[in-house]
């Protein structure tokens, strides 16, 4: 009974303490839930990007890349909807896109996830800086009704209800700061280590050999003469096989254009990549 007696006093105080604080009190609990709810949200959503580790998906490329090529391995990360497994999908793109396209395109989504990372973030810390300097302006006011009482009658009992507000409004903006900052801090180091797990993914995904499987309808050796003079490309060889006739060994760093442009600069022919397989 002791201790629900002490909790209803300490709720009491507390209601009596946030009613007596006025306007000021009532503007830092409004920023500072919202800042609760911000700090909350962004933590829920880090928790999601990161649910997957690197080393994970890279386990899952490798095994796909070795059953079924890079399609299938796009396949198999496709539905972790992760900056890294965005990452690493564009860069699986290799070969179907020249160099410079795929790492445009990694760099629109790092641009992308990153935004989602940061958004929120700077009112955060805006809320976590101004709380207490709110607090500070009901001090000065606390103070001030102090002053303007004790200058009417000098009685110091009337100053206590102005240092009452100028304590109150004092303790709820550090209150605010002291509670969002831990948080603040807490989401700054996991998008941290999501940055440096993006780095590392770029560089797991930099590919130096790959190996593709093409069909081509026609014009056989225009397309092989065109393949053999770009650059990138190392070895082009026919095959016999049930869907594609042609095997293409590359250097993914070096090509300067996709295999499909390649085809299609030098002729109208029908083609489709079968398999694309690539190496780190």
């Amino acid at each position: 009974m002791d201790i629900i007696g002490t909790i209803f006093s300490t709720g009491n105080d507390f209601i009596t303490m946030f009613q007596s604080g006025g306007a000021i009190v009532y503007l830092l609990t409004i920023i500072g839930l919202y800042g609760l709810f911000l700090a909350i949200e962004k933590i829920l959503y880090l928790r999601r990007a990161s649910k997957v580790d690197l080393s994970e998906i890279m386990i899952i490329v490798n095994e796909s890349m070795a059953h079924g090529g890079s399609l299938e391995a796009l396949r198999a990360i496709g539905n972790f909807k992760t900056p890294i497994s965005r990452i690493i999908s564009e860069a699986l793109k290799i070969g179907y896109r020249s160099k410079s396209e795929v790492e445009d395109n990694m760099e629109q989504v790092f641009i992308v996830e990153m935004g989602k990372m940061m958004k929120g973030l700077s009112t955060l810390q805006t809320i976590i800086e101004v709380s207490p300097l709110i607090g500070l302006i009901g001090t000065v006011i606390g103070m001030w009704y102090t002053f303007k009482d004790l200058g009417v009658n000098s009685d110091i009992t009337l100053m206590s209800n102005g240092i009452y507000i100028a304590i109150i409004t004092t303790i709820f903006g550090l209150a605010v700061a002291i509670i969002l900052l831990p948080l603040y801090t807490h989401i700054k180091s996991m998008i941290e280590i999501q940055l440096d797990n993006i780095e590392i993914a770029k560089k797991m995904s930099n590919w130096r050999n790959a190996e593709m499987k093409v069909w081509i309808e026609k014009d056989i050796d225009e397309v092989i003469e065109a393949l053999q003079e770009s650059p990138g490309i190392i070895q082009v060889k026919q095959i016999q096989d049930e869907q594609a006739n042609l095997k293409i060994y590359l250097k993914p760093n070096m090509l300067e254009k996709g295999i499909k442009t390649i085809i299609r600069e030098k002729s109208d022919t029908q083609n489709r990549i079968v398999e694309s397989k690539l190496k780190q």
